[in-house]
């Protein structure tokens, strides 16, 4: 089943790799599915059942104009549950943007089949700088960023996976190969999608969402992440009830390349701790 169609008709490009209790990896923008395969790999030689799909506008999906608010990013993600019969006993993992869905699926859709969530460099709760959230980004980077697409989308994103990858001027702690294969997958999405999606990372507040959770959650973040502050995270973890936070030092947002190992190991070892909605005490600890 490559493709599952959600409610409002809209087809988007689904991977399923392993038999087990199902963990659904949602990816960051401007990537797609694939950016969670070796995580997914590690995941279906382990015993779970790995399902990724490419957001709306993003890789192999479709690219309807409107629907890149986030209750309608919830409702493709519960229509993917659906589809793939993986809406019970369910973990969710999402990674950068897709950390709201997530959050937006545990408030809107109650957390229906989900025992555990994972948030890995994540914008929940919060990525819009507001007289009651500091710790937030100014709105006129977010112009920025979506200014930067509109006048030249490929060369928007050359430049903006070497700060998503922490390239320097000396160093980098990943192969051009990997920035190219980065700055591919982002090319596939439509333009509109990728600038509606900015507008919806960089202004949806999810801190009313965070109540809702209700279930073991483990919160990633690298603390030399250039496009979500760690405090982001520091905060999600602080509003989450029983969330654990691991901070990776000096690591970039997209960690999952040269994090990769530790990564999969955490995540491994969470979801088995989390296995049947058991409990996690002691399983990390806060940092």
């Amino acid at each position: 089943m490559p493709y599952i169609e959600t409610r409002d008709g809209t087809e988007l490009y689904v991977k399923e790799w392993g038999d087990g209790r199902p963990v659904i990896l949602i990816h960051g923008w401007p990537l797609s599915a694939d950016s969670w395969d070796p995580v997914a790999l590690a995941l279906a030689e382990s015993g779970f059942r790995a399902i990724s799909y490419d957001r709306r506008g993003f890789g192999r999906s479709d690219q309807p104009f409107d629907g890149y608010d986030y209750d309608t990013l919830s409702d493709d993600l519960a229509d993917v549950m659906d589809a793939m019969e993986a809406d019970e006993d369910a973990s969710l993992v999402g990674f950068s943007m897709g950390g709201g869905e997530v959050a937006r699926y545990m408030s809107r859709h109650q957390g229906k089949g989900v025992v555990s969530t994972a948030l890995v460099g994540s914008i929940v709760p919060f990525m819009l700088k507001t007289g009651d959230n500091p710790d937030g980004l100014p709105r006129e980077q977010f112009d920025e960023m979506i200014d930067g697409i509109m006048q030249d989308k490929p060369a928007f994103f050359a430049t903006f996976f070497k700060q998503f990858f922490g390239v320097g001027m000396l160093s980098s702690p990943v192969s051009q190969e990997v920035l190219d294969w980065a700055w591919g997958i982002a090319n596939q999405s439509g333009l509109k999608p990728a600038v509606a999606c900015v507008d919806a990372f960089g202004e949806t507040d999810f801190r009313g969402d965070l109540s809702s959770f209700g279930v073991p959650t483990l919160v990633i973040h690298g603390t030399g992440d250039a496009i979500v502050p760690v405090q982001i995270a520091r905060n999600a973890a602080a509003n989450i009830a029983g969330a654990q936070l691991i901070e990776y030092d000096g690591a970039p947002h997209g960690l999952f390349v040269p994090e990769r190992d530790r990564l999969i190991d955490d995540l491994l070892t969470f979801l088995g701790a989390t296995h049947a909605g058991a409990p996690t005490t002691g399983a990390f600890q806060q940092v």
